[in-house]
């Protein structure tokens, strides 16, 4: 299977990069593993609606240009599906038993993610109704792949 996990956003702290750097290795006993990171929009803290929704298209097309048609997209956002560990597993071994290999998931900026990319989704996933960095959560998802694999495989990993 193969894995594509594109962010908004560069990963500025050391420590997020080691995990990262970790699962990544981890990962690849199971799956091919890609990650792209696109260029996120600097915005005031005040900004505009108008503004806001600009940046939110811009970062939507640098994310369409890594997007191609046969990719299953997951989609992270707060209102999705929430699900415990054993049923990600099990629809991510779902999708590879239906021969759908290639599942992309999509990390939005602080802002979240434009429309025309949550329109396109296949699934939209929800870890949680916390907000959490960004940049942590790359972190947090790998380590849930990591476990669904693990899972999927039949073999022990912590709870």
């Amino acid at each position: 299977m193969n894995i594509r996990i594109i962010t908004v956003g560069k990963i500025k702290e050391k420590y997020l990069t080691l995990a990262i750097q970790e699962y990544a290795k981890r990962l690849n006993s199971y799956c091919r593993l890609e990650i792209i990171e696109v260029k996120d929009e600097k915005i005031p803290e005040n900004a505009s609606e108008a503004q806001r929704t600009k940046a939110l298209q811009s970062e939507g097309k640098r994310i369409l240009n890594y997007l191609k048609e046969q990719d299953i997209l997951v989609t992270l956002e707060i209102c999705g599906d929430q699900m415990d560990s054993q049923s990600f597993a099990q629809k991510i071994e779902t999708y590879g038993i239906q021969g759908k290999s290639q599942l992309t998931f999509v990390i939005g900026g602080s802002i979240g993610l434009c429309p025309e990319i949550k329109k396109r989704s296949n699934w939209k996933l929800s870890f949680s109704e916390m907000t959490f960095p960004h940049q942590l959560f790359r972190v947090i998802l790998l380590e849930q792949v990591y476990r669904a694999f693990k899972i999927i495989n039949g073999e022990t990993y912590h709870k």
